[in-house]
């Protein structure tokens, strides 16, 4: 049977039922992501499920599923909620620094955006980062930070 790991990594896959343990949320039994967005406080599952919208506005043929436990959208991008943030990741770099002024009170990584609130967040700038990497990825080029 599986037991919570002693280390506490980002993802570990259980071989027995295929759910995923993150270090921040414990086991996801969540396989769809509606369940994973009901399973989240009120507030995170209302934004997550706004910025959820706004990707099928910006691409509404990507195909969602779950993917490491976390809500992903095709190659567009992947959703998060962390213990001290919501994530949105499009994993270009490039982009992200290019957008950085305009997307409001966030912190970002290589290939992530990190906010606290929705209302942190500009949802127009969003929107634009998001169909600038929808022509990248229609055009074939896949995310940059994959090597």
């Amino acid at each position: 049977f599986c037991r919570k790991l002693q280390m506490c990594p980002t993802y570990a896959n259980c071989p027995v039922f295929g759910m995923v343990y993150t270090c921040t949320r414990g086991w996801i039994k969540a396989t769809t992501i509606s369940e994973y967005l009901k399973e989240l406080p009120p507030d995170r599952g209302a934004a997550l499920s706004e910025l959820r919208a706004l990707i099928h506005r910006v691409a509404p043929k990507t195909v969602e599923a779950m993917q490491y436990g976390l809500p992903a959208f095709g190659d567009l991008c992947a959703l998060a909620s962390q213990k001290n943030y919501m994530a949105l990741y499009v994993c270009e770099s490039d982009l992200v620094k290019a957008h950085l002024a305009q997307l409001g009170k966030v912190s970002c990584g290589k290939g992530c955006i990190r906010f606290k609130r929705l209302t942190d967040l500009n949802l127009s700038t969003v929107e634009s980062l998001l169909r600038e990497i929808a022509k990248l990825r229609k055009a074939g080029i896949g995310p940059s930070c994959r090597t």
